[in-house]
C-alpha cells in the first residue's frame, strides 16, 4: 500500500542512492492536503488544533533544520483549484524547498528535535507529495526561459 503522508524505507534508501551518485543542488516541491482536524496519537496534549496549525508547530522546527543545512524555502503559497487531476490530486499548500544537495536533505534527520517533531506533521497531513526536482546552483526558482534564446536564421 503507497503512503501519502510519509516515505517509505525504499524511496528513502532511492535518495540515498542518487545522493551518493549526485551531489548536486535539488528543490524538493511539497504538496500538502491538510486534516481538518489534526489527529495526534491519544494523550498528546494541546491536540484539538487544525491540520493546518499542527503543521506550522512542525514547521517551527522543520525551517531552522532546513536552514542548518544550507536549504532554503524558495516559495511557498496556498494551493487554489486543480484545473488538471482529479480529486485524488487536491492539495492545500504547495512548497519548493531548495537544497545544496540531496546528502543536505537526508541531514535534516540529524537536526536536534526533527525527528520528534514529525508528530506535528503526522498529525497534520492528510495526504502529501513529495518530488525531488533539478535545483539551480543557486537557491532560486528558475524557467527555461530565463535563458536568452539566439535568433534563429529564417529560411526564407
Amino acid at each position: 500500500m503507497t503512503d501519502h503522508v510519509t516515505p517509505t524505507d525504499e524511496r528513502l534508501v532511492a535518495v540515498a542512492t542518487a545522493a551518493a551518485a549526485d551531489d548536486s543542488p535539488v528543490v524538493m516541491l511539497n504538496l500538502n492536503r491538510y486534516r481538518d482536524r489534526a489527529e495526534y496519537p491519544a494523550g498528546t496534549p494541546d491536540a484539538d488544533v487544525s491540520g493546518r496549525e499542527a503543521y506550522l508547530r512542525y514547521g517551527a522546527v522543520a525551517y531552522p533544520a532546513i536552514l542548518s543545512v544550507g536549504g532554503e524555502i524558495l516559495w511557498a503559497t496556498d494551493a487554489a483549484e486543480t484545473v488538471i487531476g482529479c480529486d485524488h490530486d487536491v492539495y492545500d499548500e504547495v512548497v519548493a524547498v531548495w537544497y545544496p544537495s540531496r546528502n543536505a536533505f537526508l541531514a535534516l534527520a540529524r537536526y536536534p528535535g526533527y525527528m520528534e517533531a514529525h508528530v506535528h506533521r503526522d498529525a497534520a497531513i492528510a495526504q502529501a507529495a513529495l518530488i525531488a526536482t533539478r535545483g539551480e546552483t543557486e537557491p532560486r526558482l528558475a524557467q527555461p526561459f530565463s535563458v536568452p534564446i539566439a535568433p534563429t536564421e529564417d529560411a526564407s
